[in-house]
């Protein structure tokens, strides 16, 4: 998504999901501010997280997560979105 990002994860013991955010957000942040020539913030200070409580849920996460692309018309199908985990092209 242009604005947002979803991600499933399993952490572990002494690795805290707020300290794994924050650092996803720090070098993404650096590598997207380089890129496009400027500073500042990228993300915003917060997020929303889910406990994945059984195999039904996670599934349903799964499929939302695939879906969103299509939802928002960003692509007719989730393997044609080129930045998610559903894509079918070859990354060069």
């Amino acid at each position: 998504m242009p604005n947002h990002v979803h991600v499933m994860i399993g952490t572990l013991e002494g690795w805290p999901l707020g300290g794994i955010v924050r650092a996803w957000k720090t070098f993404s942040s650096k590598r997207i501010n380089e890129s496009l020539g400027r500073t500042g913030s990228v993300w915003a200070l917060d997020y929303h997280d889910r406990y994945i409580r059984d195999q039904e849920h996670y599934e349903n996460s799964r499929a939302y997560i695939r879906e969103n692309p299509v939802k928002a018309g960003l692509c007719s199908r989730p393997g044609e979105w080129h930045w998610g985990s559903a894509f079918e092209g070859r990354v060069s």
